[in-house]
């Protein structure tokens, strides 16, 4: 899978027949519904035509990219532009679509990576680093564990692997031991700090170290830097948005472990194939004409 460059992209962008023949050429199945060929033209306004049957039709319809009324061309340029992390705001001027169009398609985006993560059953396992963190806007009062109108988010991070992050109502022992159990491997060693919610993982089939951050945040290999470097990754990014509601939160979280856990990934090629509903990226290409 090769990475899709601005340059690389100019070229696809500057033809909408182009836009619209990359996107289908990720398909797998290009079949005719009504006959079952896989020979077409390429017809205007995003649609096939079977060479066989005469009968047009789209493949896009049924994907992510059909929810929103916009050409091929400018989807594949907000969804560079969303990698790239630029602002809703920033890519609707870019490009010359509405705001508001632009903020759904980026929504749109989300639940795709979110889907996605969704089905992804691992167990983490090895040397697990487990902590949690409080976001939210700045507020008068106590900071940290106890923090009122904060959303609490625990994070799992494997090292040397992935990191999971999920939303939790408190930081209680049996809150944080069952979301350990969902995710990591029973026999793994798990590095924690000195918070009481904790303790009973050694009761649950966990070797559990854990490091005093009053006095110390390493020794020797007990330390929980790795997913505490996850939440400076994600809050640098988080707080450009100035705010974001509170059942919009999860998705902009979950793009947050996606990012993190894919960073030395090409994210475009990801989120074109998470957009057309996870179809595997084609290796050969249906025969295919474009009719001008």
């Amino acid at each position: 899978m090769n990475s899709m460059n601005l340059i690389g992209l100019g070229r696809i962008t500057s033809d909408e027949g182009k836009s619209f023949q990359y996107l289908c050429n990720k398909f797998t199945d290009l079949s005719c519904p009504s006959c079952g060929q896989e020979v077409h033209y390429f017809m205007s306004r995003q649609r096939l035509r079977c060479r066989f049957c005469g009968k047009d039709f789209s493949p896009l319809k049924s994907t992510k990219f059909s929810e929103i009324k916009i050409s091929a061309s400018r989807w594949l340029m907000l969804i560079k532009l969303f990698e790239l992390s630029v602002s809703a705001r920033r890519a609707s001027v870019e490009i010359s679509v509405s705001y508001k169009t632009t903020l759904k398609a980026f929504d749109l985006l989300r639940k795709a990576i979110a889907q996605e993560l969704s089905k992804c059953d691992e167990i983490l396992k090895g040397e697990i680093e487990l902590d949690e963190s409080y976001f939210g806007g700045k507020r008068k009062g106590k900071r940290g564990r106890g923090a009122a109108g904060k959303t609490i988010v625990f994070g799992i991070l494997e090292r040397g692997g992935r990191v999971s992050v999920q939303i939790v109502k408190n930081v209680t022992a049996e809150t944080l031991i069952n979301e350990t159990v969902k995710k990591v491997r029973r026999g793994s060693i798990v590095y924690t700090d000195k918070w009481k919610g904790y303790d009973s993982l050694m009761f649950s089939g966990y070797k559990h170290l854990n490091i005093d951050h009053r006095y110390k945040f390493k020794e020797g290999k007990v330390f929980i830097n790795g997913v505490e470097g996850f939440w400076s990754f994600a809050k640098e990014r988080l707080i450009k948005y100035h705010g974001i509601s509170r059942h919009k939160f999860l998705l902009y979280l979950k793009e947050m472990e996606w990012r993190y856990n894919n960073r030395n990934e090409y994210l475009f090629e990801m989120l074109v194939y998470y957009m057309l509903g996870g179809n595997e990226l084609r290796i050969t290409k249906t025969s295919l004409s474009y009719n001008k």
